[in-house]
């Protein structure tokens, strides 16, 4: 976790506070929408991961009411202080580190299964 965190530090130009608070919005909702093992496979090769969803604002459930999934995941992590482009950059960024850590084809399956992701990646 704490590579990935630094290289959203690096790459996207955020705060360490501001990443690990996406992270764990984005590991959240992917636990949400996603399929259930190959996220668990995602979680368990992210040390870390798993206090990053704890510790990340909880989802409130009105993201309904605005657009729920992506666009409800986008919006906490504006609410936690990133612009629209940081949202899209923290997002490639993470699903590109999900790539290298449980290869292509997993992340093919959870991007796939998950309406409105593929546009981020």
């Amino acid at each position: 976790m704490d590579e990935l965190i630094a290289r959203l530090v690096a790459k996207v130009g955020v705060n360490t506070t501001a990443a690990t608070t996406a992270v764990g919005i984005i590991l959240q909702f992917l636990a949400k929408e996603g399929p259930a093992d190959k996220i668990k496979q995602l979680i368990d090769k992210l040390p870390g991961a798993a206090a990053a969803i704890e510790n990340a604002p909880q989802d409130s459930g009105l993201g309904g009411m605005f657009g729920g999934g992506v666009m409800a995941a986008g919006t906490r992590m504006m609410a936690a202080g990133l612009s629209m482009g940081q949202v899209q950059a923290v997002t490639r960024e993470t699903i590109n580190y999900a790539r290298e850590t449980i290869g292509e084809d997993a992340v093919g399956e959870i991007v796939g299964a998950i309406p409105g992701l593929g546009q981020f990646v």
